[in-house]
C-alpha cells in the first residue's frame, strides 16, 4: 500500500467528518492516536473536547444553543487497563463495557451499526491501542451501510499486529463533502507519524479545514511504561 501524506489528505479534503488516526512513532518509543471532529451545522460547531478521567468527551461550548445531544455528545476517548479506545460516537461505552465482560473489540462492535442519521447514515469508526510490557497493537473498525441502503450493515474490522516504526493508518466517516455525505470506502490509510508530538499536533490541525473543523484530540503513549501525554485543541475558546 503506497503511504500518504497526511498533510494533503486533510488539506485536499474540505469534510473528511470525524477522523481517527492510529500509528507508531519513526523512534518506536510511542503509540500514537488522533480524533478530530468537524461540523457543518451550528449545533454540530457548537462542542470542545474536554478531558475526563483518563479520556475525553464532547461538551456544548454554548449549552443554550444545544439542539440535539444524541449524536454529538458522547466520550470519544475510555481508557480500560492497558486499553485505549477511540471512537466517533457512544460506540466508546459499548466497547469499554462489553471489553470489560470479556468480550473481544470486533462482537462488542456487532451490537451496534451506523448512526440513525439518514440519509448521510453516518459510519461508526472505532480504533483500539493495546500497550503492555513494551509491546503494542492496534485495531481500526467502520461500521456502515450498505451504500447508502440502512436495511444492510457492512462491518470491517483492521488489526495491525507489530505496528511498523513511523507508519500509522487514518480512517474517517466520510469520502468528501457532499449531500448525502458519501461513506468513507476501502481499507484505512497508510500515513506517516511523526516523532515530535507538537509538531504532529500542529500539523494536523493546520491542515483541516479551516470553516469545518472544531476539535482535535492528540495522545502519545510511551510504549515501555504505558504513560502518556495528551493535546487538546478546540476552535471555540
Amino acid at each position: 500500500m503506497q503511504m500518504l501524506s497526511l498533510e494533503n489528505e486533510l488539506k485536499e479534503n474540505a469534510y473528511p467528518g470525524r477522523g481517527i488516526v492510529i500509528g507508531k512513532t519513526p523512534n518506536g518509543k510511542y503509540a500514537v492516536t488522533a480524533y478530530f471532529i468537524m461540523g457543518r451545522s451550528e449545533n454540530s460547531r457548537n462542542r470542545v473536547f474536554v478531558e475526563d478521567g483518563e479520556g475525553i468527551r464532547t461538551q456544548a461550548f454554548d449549552p443554550s444553543k444545544l439542539v440535539d445531544p444524541s449524536l454529538i455528545i458522547y466520550a470519544p476517548v475510555r481508557v480500560l487497563g492497558n486499553k485505549t479506545i477511540v471512537t466517533n460516537g457512544d460506540q466508546t461505552d459499548t466497547v469499554y463495557e462489553l471489553m470489560d465482560k470479556g468480550q473481544t473489540f470486533e462482537q462488542s462492535l456487532r451490537t451496534r451499526e451506523f448512526e440513525p442519521d439518514g440519509p448521510n447514515y453516518t459510519p461508526r469508526i472505532s480504533g483500539i491501542m493495546q500497550v503492555e510490557d513494551g509491546s503494542y497493537n492496534y485495531a481500526m473498525s467502520i461500521l456502515k451501510s450498505n451504500n447508502g441502503n440502512p436495511d444492510a450493515c457492512n462491518r470491517y474490522t483492521f488489526t495491525y499486529e507489530n505496528p511498523v516504526n513511523g507508519e500509522g493508518h487514518f480512517i474517517h466517516t466520510y469520502m468528501h463533502d457532499g449531500n448525502p455525505l458519501p461513506s468513507f470506502e476501502g481499507e484505512p490509510k497508510l500515513v506517516s507519524i511523526k516523532d515530535d508530538m507538537n509538531e504532529f499536533t500542529d500539523m494536523l490541525w493546520n491542515s483541516l479545514n479551516e470553516d469545518n473543523k472544531v476539535s482535535l484530540f492528540v495522545r502519545y503513549i510511551d510504549i515501555e511504561t504505558g504513560k502518556y501525554e495528551t493535546k487538546i485543541i478546540n476552535k471555540n475558546k
